[in-house]
Formats: C-alpha cells, sequence, structure tokens
C-alpha cells in the first residue's frame, strides 16, 4: 500500500465481512489495497480486486504477486461486477466492499485535477478518459452548470457560482483547479472559522458529476445483490449524505422497510421480494481515534446488508 493512504474504518469493514477460508470476496474499490489486505490478511480466501483507475490498478501489481494466486485484480468499474466475474469464471461472493468517492492518491496528485489544495489540470476523471471537468466548466450552459453544482454539492450559492463560472470564462477557459478554486471563491465569499473551504462543494459536485458516481454507485449496489452468495454481506463506505442516502434507501428498500402506501391508495404494483437483511439501521461511525489520526475518516459512514439465506 501507498505510505500516503490510509484506508478508512478498514477493522470495522472487514468485521462486518466476516472473511473466511475458502471464501471469495470482492473489493469493488481496489484504491492502494486497504481493505484487500485486511481480507487476505485475515483469511486464507481469494478477493477480486475492481478500480476503474489504470493507476490503481498498475500500482497493485506489486500486491497482486505478493498475493499470488489469492488475489486477482481487474480494472473496471463496480457497476459492472457481475459481468467482470463472470468472465473470471465466478458466479458468485461471499462478500462486496464498497469504499465511494476519490481516493487519498487521487486527491494527493495535483495532475489529476481532484483537488484545489494544489493548482493542477482541472481534470477529475477517474479513468482519464471522456468527458473532463475542464469540459464541463468550460462547455456546459450555466443552468446546467447551477443544476450539478446544487444536486451533487448541495451548494446552497449555485446560481452565483455557475454565473461567476460562466463570465470567468468569458475571458479565458478555465484550465486549471486553482483558477476554477478562486472563481468559486470570490463568489461564494469568505469561510467562517470552522467552515470547509469555499469551493468544496462544487468541486465535489463536478467530480460526481464527471464520473456518474451516484448512478455507478446505484448500479453497484444492484450488482452487489445479484453477486452475493445467501448468507454474503455488502458493506458500503460512504462520505457524503447523498451518497449514504442512496445506499439507506437501496438497503431498506430490499430489506422491506420502506414505508406501506395507505390502503386506500391506488396500488401500483407488488412490492420487490425481501433480498437484505439490515445489519446496520443507523451507520457505524469511525472513532474519535481514528479521525484524530486520520481526519479524511471524520464523515465515513458504514452501512452493512446480509443477503438473505444460509451460507453453504
Amino acid at each position: 500500500m501507498s505510505g500516503r493512504h490510509v484506508p478508512v474504518m478498514v477493522r470495522e469493514v472487514v468485521e462486518a465481512l466476516q472473511p473466511r477460508d475458502g471464501g471469495r470476496y470482492l473489493d469493488g474499490t481496489f484504491g492502494a489495497g486497504g481493505y484487500t489486505t485486511a481480507m487476505l490478511d485475515r483469511a486464507d480466501c481469494r478477493v477480486f480486486a475492481v478500480d476503474r483507475d489504470p493507476d490503481a490498478i498498475a500500482t497493485g501489481r506489486a500486491l497482486a504477486e505478493r498475493y499470488a494466486p489469492r488475489l486477482r485484480l481487474i480494472e473496471g468499474r463496480f457497476g459492472d461486477m457481475a459481468e467482470l466475474l463472470a468472465a473470471e469464471g465466478v458466479e458468485d461472493v461471499d462478500g462486496v466492499a464498497l469504499d465511494l468517492g476519490v481516493s487519498s492518491m487521487q486527491l494527493d496528485q495535483a495532475d489529476r485535477g481532484f483537488s484545489f489544495r494544489a493548482s493542477g489540470p482541472l481534470d477529475m476523471r477517474m479513468e482519464k478518459v471522456g468527458l473532463s471537468a475542464s469540459d464541463l466548466v468550460n462547455d456546459a450552459e450555466e443552468a446546467q452548470l447551477a443544476d450539478i453544482i446544487w444536486r451533487y454539492g448541495e451548494e446552497r450559492r449555485s446560481r452565483r457560482v455557475a454565473r461567476a463560472i460562466v463570465e470567468a470564462r468569458r475571458t479565458k477557459r478555465i484550465e486549471t483547479t486553482g483558477e476554477l478554486a478562486e472563481t468559486v471563491r470570490r463568489a461564494v465569499g469568505p469561510q467562517g472559522r470552522d467552515e470547509s473551504d469555499p469551493a468544496t462543494r462544487t468541486f465535489q459536485a463536478l467530480r460526481i458529476a464527471v464520473n456518474d458516481e451516484l448512478g455507478e454507485l446505484e448500479r453497484g449496489l444492484a450488482a452487489a445483490e445479484q453477486v452475493l452468495a445467501p448468507g454474503g454481506r455488502l458493506a458500503v463506505v460512504s462520505f457524503h449524505s447523498l451518497e449514504d442516502r442512496t445506499v439507506k434507501a437501496f438497503v431498506r428498500a430490499r430489506a422491506g422497510r420502506t414505508p406501506r402506501p395507505s390502503r386506500h391508495s391506488p396500488q401500483s404494483g407488488e412490492a420487490a421480494p425481501v433480498a437484505l437483511h439490515d445489519l446496520t439501521r443507523k451507520p457505524v461511525l469511525p472513532s474519535a481515534a481514528e479521525i484524530a489520526a486520520n481526519p479524511r475518516a471524520r464523515s465515513a459512514r458504514l452501512r452493512v446488508a446480509e443477503k438473505l439465506g444460509g451460507r453453504a
């Protein structure tokens, strides 16, 4: 693992998945291999580690050699895990781990364009292909930008920020994270002593939009339910309310815990069969000690569900 990367809530995730000898597990967000390593060290099991970032796959090769043949690295999206596993000849797994959002390595590399803390190209693409944040910032209509910043960043001043971006790009294209951050800061105004940087929400929104993170999360949750063996567990660590609400709603629905309509209301069809057991009705939070050691853990939330049916 990279010395710069500290996996968040790794002990809690591994305890939730309960790796066992002979089991098969999928780490859908390999990153620097924190969860993968912990699972492989916990039991004589196999891990299929998926990541959409080619850099993560490249840097993980030494780890794959160390744990060969129990670790298999796969470049791809976790929303495609069923197809990726099928290509490996695997029908189901005993656990799935997802660590959502951007990784420490991506944030710390200025040339990836995810962070405003060091100026770099305005990129933000996890897969290094397709529409970049620069394309979005410089080519999208003002109304579209405002909608993205409001929906994915929950930025109350989204219209003001979008207007400032459009005004700035009339002079020259916004090509760096530093240029965008300064534009947003001027539009939002000074931060309070205990507040995050004014550019935080806008950068989050653009990153989510560029990588379709919420759409990928919805696909990944459905795919995880599909590939889990009976008794298998899903552990998801999220870092902001949009992700956590999506995971919470999915697990509640598949556990049969959605509110029932009034008996007087028209029926809209049969409810989906119950497939999961919700093991964390309230999310598990990181310990104070972990937050002190790794401030990036402070917003983490872990939710765990188990597929109905006993283990073979």
